[in-house]
């Protein structure tokens, strides 16, 4: 016989509940991937791609309480995968000695050295600091969508933050 208990389980994140995801997270997401990537449209196509697979996974995805984690993870793997074929595409380009084509950057002066200082960082101490101090997310919420524990996100946080200071010493 089959058990008359209630099922327990939420039920699956709806279209009107990605919706409201997508208008709530949005922007703040491509402001991420904005600074590890530097080209808007990317950006924006980074990001749609994180909520399309969110929309794949359908009911997988049961509730929205770790949907804005995994959208950051999403974004960041997006900006990681990016950033690996445009490295690629270059490395093809100067072997048949064709100029690069570059991205127009909308910084100028001092915003530009340190949007350029930030992208220089190692990979994790890169995605810490931008989670940190341009999203505000908290330690826990930074190791959640980076999967790492706390204490190996303050370990990136403070030296991402030594060697800004290093290399952008005579802005002060």
């Amino acid at each position: 016989m089959a058990s008359m208990a209630p099922e327990l389980e939420p039920p699956p994140l709806g279209a009107t509940d990605l919706e409201a995801a997508y208008r709530t997270h949005y922007g703040s997401l491509v402001r991420l991937a904005s600074l590890l990537v530097d080209d808007v449209g990317t950006c924006e196509e980074i990001v749609q791609e994180a909520f399309v697979q969110v929309w794949r996974r359908g009911p997988a995805l049961r509730t929205d309480d770790g949907l804005p984690a995994y959208l950051r993870s999403a974004v960041l793997n997006g900006a990681r995968s990016h950033l690996r074929r445009r490295q690629v595409a270059r490395r093809h380009l100067a072997a048949v000695a064709q100029p690069e084509s570059r991205t127009e950057d909308r910084t100028t002066g001092d915003e530009h050295r340190v949007l350029a200082a930030l992208r220089s960082l190692p990979r994790r101490q890169r995605e810490v600091l931008a989670l940190r101090y341009y999203l505000d997310l908290s330690e826990a919420d930074i190791a959640r969508t980076l999967r790492m524990s706390a204490g190996s996100v303050k370990t990136h946080a403070h030296r991402g933050l030594r060697a800004l200071s290093e290399r952008l010493e005579d802005l002060r």
